[in-house]
This record gives C-alpha cells, sequence and structure tokens, in this order.
C-alpha cells in the first residue's frame, strides 16, 4: 500500500546503520544502480510515477489526468515487489530527449476537450496539491524554489495552482539535465571504444557518438510553467513538432487557465549543462536534510541526557542488588530464616518468581513476534547501510525487509516455544500450537489493518491500493514460506533444553500485599523513558513519512536504536525489580508492556503530529489512512520493545534468585 513501504521503514529504522555516515560510504550504491553511458544522440526517455500528495496521502495513475499519451501506448515498466506496496506504478511518457542535444519550442500535444468529468477531476487535483512525479535515468525530477534568502528542493512539480476562482495547469515543462563526462579508461577499453573527445557540441554533430567518454546523467531539473498557447495554431501539428512561436517559460507568472470543453496545449524544452558532480555523488541532492545542524544538536542532546539517566538508574540498581545479596548471603541459615520472618522484599517472593503468567501462550507468541520483527530491522538496515538498498534501487529496502521477516520466522518458532517449554519446565507440549500462532498472530494483525485500508484504496481508485493478484501473492508467501519455517523454528525449539528454573515454585501461591499505587500506572508510565530517546528523531522520521521527504541518514537511526533498546531493557529491568521488593511476583506481563508501553506515547505523538502538522490533511478516508497506518507502526513497535524488556527481566530475575540460597 502506499505508505506501507514508509511505515516498515520506520520500524525497521532501528538499526546499525552508522557505516552510512563514513565519507568512505558516501555515493557508493552496489546493486540495481550502476553509471549507464550514453554518446550524444542516444535517446533518453522520461519515466511517469503515481502522482502525490501530502493532502491526502492517497496516489493516483498520472495518466488519470487529461495529459499527452506516448505515440506507442501507456506500456508499465518492470516493478518488483516493494514498489507495488509502496504505490508506485512506472510508466512510460512522451517526454523524449537526445544525449548533449538542447531542444526548445517542442509541441507535445493537443488535449481532448476537457468534459465536465474530466475538469472536475482536475480542479479536484489541483486543489489537493497533487504534484506530478518524473523520472530520467532513475533519477527524480527535481524543482527549486526561492523562499527569503533558502533555496528549498523539491522531487516532482505540481499539477497547476488556484488562484483566486481560477485554476491553472503547468502545461509547459523547461527541462535541464546535469551530464558528467565518462570517464573509466578501463570502461573504455573493454568497450573497444576511440580515443575521448575534449569538446561535444550542444546540438550533438561533429562529436564523438562513438567517443569512449559518452556522458553521464547527474541531475534531472525541472521548471514548471504555465503558459497561454493558441489552440488554433496546433490543430495540424503533430508530436514533437516545433511550436509555431518562441516560448518563454516565466515560472512566476501563471496564464494556463483550464475551461470546461477546452483542450489543454502541452508544450516543452531541453538543455544539457555539463557538470562537476560525479555519478556517485548525484543523489546527494535528494539525500541532504533541511536543519542538519539541529538534527545533530538534537541528537547529541537527547544522548546525552538518556545516558546520564540510564547510568544512574544502572548504579543504583547495581548497588542496592549486590548489598541485598551480600548481606544475605552473610548469614547463615537461621539468620535467613530469621530475617525471611522479619524482613520484606524480593527475598520473600523466592518460591513463587518463577509461577507461570497468565494466558503463557500469548506471552510466547508476543515474544516470538518480538524477535522476528526486530531481526528483520537490524538484518535490513545493515544491507541498507552498505549500500545494498539505496533509494536508487526502488522498492528494495521493502522487498528486503519482506524476505528477511519471512526468513527470520524460524527464529521467532524457535524463541516462542523455547519459552513456552520453560514456563512449562521441560514440557513441549503445545508446541506446535505455539508456532502457528507466532506465525499468524502478528501478520494476522497486519494483514486485518491493511485489508480494511486497501478497501478504502480501491474505493478511491488509488494506485496505492494492492491489487488482487498481489494480495494472492502475499498470502502464498506467508503461507508456503514463513509459517512453515516458523514450523521449524518451533521444532527446533522443543528439541532444545529449557531453561532451568534456579529456585522451586511452591504448590500455593503467596498473597500479594496491598499495593499504595496501582502497578500497571507504573508500567504505563514507564513508556516516557524509552520516548525520550525516540521523540526527536520521531519528528524527522513522521516527516519523511507524510511529508515525501527522503530520509536516509541511518547513523542517526542506529545511536536511537542503541539508546532505545538499552532504555528499554533497564526500564524493564529496575520495574521488575521495584515490583518484587514488593512482593509483587507477577513481573512476566508487567516487564513486557513496561517497555513496551513506549508505543502508546509514540501513537499519542503520532496524533499530535496529524492535527498540528499535517493541518492540511483533507477528508475522513486519508485520515482513516493515517491512523491505519499509525496503529499497524506502533503494535511491530510494541512487540520489539516489549520483547527486549521481558528477556532482559527474565535474564536479570535468573541471576538474581541464583545467587539465592533457599530450600
Amino acid at each position: 500500500m502506499a505508505r506501507l513501504g514508509a511505515l516498515l521503514l520506520l520500524v525497521a529504522a532501528m538499526a546499525a546503520a552508522l557505516l552510512s555516515a563514513l565519507p568512505a560510504a558516501r555515493g557508493f550504491y552496489l546493486p540495481g544502480s550502476y553509471p549507464h553511458k550514453y554518446n550524444p544522440g542516444d535517446l533518453l526517455s522520461v519515466k511517469v510515477n503515481s502522482l502525490t500528495s501530502i493532502d491526502t496521502e492517497m496516489p493516483f495513475s498520472y495518466y488519470s489526468l487529461p495529459f499527452c499519451v506516448p505515440p506507442e501506448g501507456v506500456k508499465d515498466s518492470a516493478e518488483n515487489l516493494g514498489e507495488l506496496l509502496m504505490g508506485d506504478r512506472i510508466e512510460n511518457s512522451p517526454y523524449r530527449f537526445k544525449m548533449y542535444t538542447n531542444d526548445s519550442d517542442v509541441f507535445l500535444c493537443r488535449s481532448a476537450p476537457l468534459a465536465a468529468d474530466a475538469f472536475a477531476l482536475l480542479k479536484k487535483r489541483i486543489d489537493e496539491m497533487y504534484q506530478v512525479n518524473l523520472i530520467l535515468d532513475n533519477l527524480p525530477a527535481i524543482r527549486y524554489t526561492k523562499k527569503d534568502d533558502y533555496l528549498l528542493r523539491w522531487t516532482g512539480y505540481p499539477v497547476g495552482v488556484r488562484v483566486g476562482v481560477d485554476y491553472y495547469v503547468f502545461n509547459h515543462l523547461q527541462f535541464t539535465v546535469l551530464v558528467h563526462k565518462y570517464e573509466d579508461p578501463n570502461v573504455a577499453r573493454v568497450m573497444g571504444a576511440a580515443d575521448a573527445t575534449d569538446v561535444i557540441p550542444a546540438g550533438g554533430k561533429d562529436g564523438g557518438a562513438g567517443s569512449s567518454s559518452g556522458w553521464m546523467v547527474v541531475g534531472f531539473e525541472v521548471v514548471p510553467c504555465s503558459i497561454k498557447h493558441n489552440q488554433e495554431d496546433v490543430k495540424s501539428h503533430k508530436m514533437y513538432d516545433r511550436y509555431p512561436s518562441k516560448i518563454k517559460c516565466d515560472p512566476s507568472t501563471v496564464s494556463m487557465s483550464i475551461k470546461e470543453n477546452e483542450p489543454i496545449v502541452y508544450t516543452y524544452e531541453v538543455s544539457f549543462v555539463e557538470s562537476d558532480i560525479k555519478w556517485p555523488s548525484r543523489w546527494d541532492a535528494y539525500l541532504k536534510m533541511e536543519g542538519a545542524k539541529v538534527h545533530w544538536f538534537s541528537i547529541l542532546n537527547s544522548l546525552m541526557v538518556i545516558a546520564f539517566l540510564a547510568g544512574i538508574v544502572f548504579v543504583i540498581l547495581l548497588r542496592t542488588v549486590r548489598r541485598d545479596l551480600t548481606k544475605y548471603e552473610e548469614l547463615d541459615s537461621e539468620a535467613q530464616a530469621q530475617m525471611n520472618e522479619e524482613l520484606s522484599g524480593w527475598k520473600l517472593v523466592v518460591s513463587d518468581v518463577f509461577r507461570a503468567p497468565s494466558n503463557p501462550m500469548l506471552l510466547c507468541v508476543m515474544v516470538g513476534d518480538g524477535v522476528q520483527i526486530l531481526g528483520m530491522a537490524v538484518v535490513t538496515i545493515l544491507f541498507a547501510a552498505l549500500g545494498f538498498m539505496s533509494p536508487a534501487s526502488r522498492g528494495t529496502l521493502i522487498t528486503g525487509m519482506l524476505f528477511f521477516y519471512l526468513v527470520l520466522g524460524i527464529l521467532a518458532g524457535y524463541v516462542g516455544v523455547r519459552v513456552w517449554k520453560t514456563i512449562k519446565c521441560g514440557d513441549h507440549s503445545g508446541w506446535v500450537g505455539v508456532s502457528w500462532r507466532v506465525a499468524c498472530f502478528f501478520p494476522g494483525i497486519a494483514f486485518l489493518i491493511l485489508t480494511t485500508l486497501n478497501f478504502l484504496l480501491w474505493g478511491s481508485q488509488s494506485t496505492g491500493a494492492i491489487p488482487f493478484s498481489l494480495f494472492v501473492v502475499l498470502l502464498l508467501l506467508w503461507f508456503c514460506i514463513s509459517v512453515p519455517l516458523t514450523l521449524v523454528g518451533g521444532f527446533l525449539g522443543a528439541k532444545a533444553p529449557h531453561i532451568e528454573y534456579p529456585v522451586r515454585t511452591n504448590q500455593i501461591p503467596r498473597e500479594i500485599p496491598p499495593q499504595k499505587y496501582p502497578s500497571w500506572l507504573l508500567v504505563l508510565g514507564a513508556g516516557t523513558l524509552p520516548f525520550g530517546t525516540l521523540f526527536i528523531e520521531l519528528f524527522f522520521i513522521m516527516s519523511s513519512i507524510w511529508m515525501g521527504r527522503v530520509y536516509y541518514v541511518f547513523g542517526f537511526l542506529f545511536i536511537v536504536l542503541l539508546l532505545l533498546v538499552i532504555v528499554c531493557a533497564e526500564v524493564s529491568l529496575v520495574l521488575t525489580y521495584m515490583h518484587l521488593c514488593v512482593e509483587d511476583w507477577k513481573w512476566w506481563w508487567k516487564s513486557f508492556f513496561s517497555s513496551g508501553s513506549v508505543a502508546i506515547y509514540i501513537f499519542l505523538y503520532s496524533i499530535n503530529y496529524l492535527v498540528f502538522d499535517l493541518k492540511s490533511l483533507s477528508g475522513p478516508v486519508s485520515a482513516t489512512l493515517y491512523i491505519g497506518y499509525s496503529l499497524f507502526m506502533v503494535i511491530a513497535i510494541m512487540l520489539a520493545t516489549g520483547t527486549v524488556g521481558f528477556i532482559s527481566s527474565f535474564c536479570f530475575v535468573h541471576y538474581l534468585f541464583s545467587s539465592v540460597k533457599a530450600d
């Protein structure tokens, strides 16, 4: 679905990508993106992607509006699974250039007179701020605008603009293609070309059609203009003919107003400019983030605050636990018995601390799914950091995430069943049921949410809707790969030895004394500290998802991941210790939700972002899509962070009571 990839990116973006910040890794892209050499006069074809808007978050096909159609007809480009999930629909376009050949006043087409429905739809798309997205040599068209003393970068250009009650369409495009000379002598020898030429004229003549150097596209810029053309002058013109008069593109003025039953004349011009930008650095213009200094200072400030708090928590906890253990171990058996009668605290729940929790199967299922989500995040972003999933290779990030999630089903089944076997003190009966539930719990929730949202997109005829055939493919991947691998992991978990408890559990549970405050209130409040490590970076990530900005600074996310995992582990550990100290031995679920409750604050932040930052988001369908995707996101985050808290608490409790002498 249109934002499924972006939301999965938020879930997955908590992983080690520090390498992307290293100087040696700049502009380093491996698969799916390699230099393409063009000789002067070679044909360059522009492709079109779905129309997008930050006002509705629903993509639509480019040819759903009255634009010019290629003479050979509309053809879909090969798309991978990730592109389809992202809502991309890449198609051919009538815009064609010849390498290093400047061309101006090119007539493209004269549309049919705008019928009432086409006229209304075009006005609606202009009101909804839809953008046209063009692609040349895998580079999106970029547009520059000035605001005060700042130069702003945008990908694509608006369909049109509204001035008062009139609507104007951008019907003339001024393209600038930045090219860099291809100078790899080794590749030139392999190609068997002749000596390189020093100068290639702008007209593409007399110059090096067989040059060994050639040219590479390193930039693609567009300036949209609204120009009132004379419709009668082009009645007999064919596509790519010269427009009868000179066209002057002035982006500061608009003149082509649209009217019902009147056609639109489309034209374009293109110029080639030699650039110093090298091919590996051609994506730098897209990957630069505004306010980088503020971004760095915000992250560093968060780092220092959280590291300071986490250090204090760790020191207090270490000293308290060690003091209690030392004091307890120095006593003989009679003194320990007397101490147990006189003192309260975690020592008194030694015979109940490993009592099976309520709904143990659900806990095992959620821990298994959390391990799978967290593992998918780590592996995916590690590959992305190494350049295997760059933005130049559209859809590979989502495809890779889906692949790793499916494969890591074996780890989810193993962890879920082994926790189940440990809770059952070595009895592995029921492991098949646990494995099945692990394989179906989170994917089932995701399928329910995304299917509901997909019906909304289908009803809106958006390209973000997953086609029925792709639904079938996803179901086959789920039941033919993920489920069997999860069952294999469950089988391995059933065969693996369970973790033995260091103390015995009494048959009769100990009564938990009345608490001064509700324990679940403390659990829910514990999520504020992990959220404190995340909320600053969360703004940049949310802007990337919903405002159409490229986010590729995974080094920041690596730092956030480390902080998040450490703080989730420590917060859960501290709350578990606090509950044990007040003789509350029901720590299993509380350890999970004490760190998993960060998802509640992320969801509240998402609502805040919707109200105050996405003010332009219009319509109940768009708001429903936003809330639905946010809900899917926070459920995945809850499972991943809750698993970190549970595993850390289990290890802590096991270590703590393995040091206690108890009969």
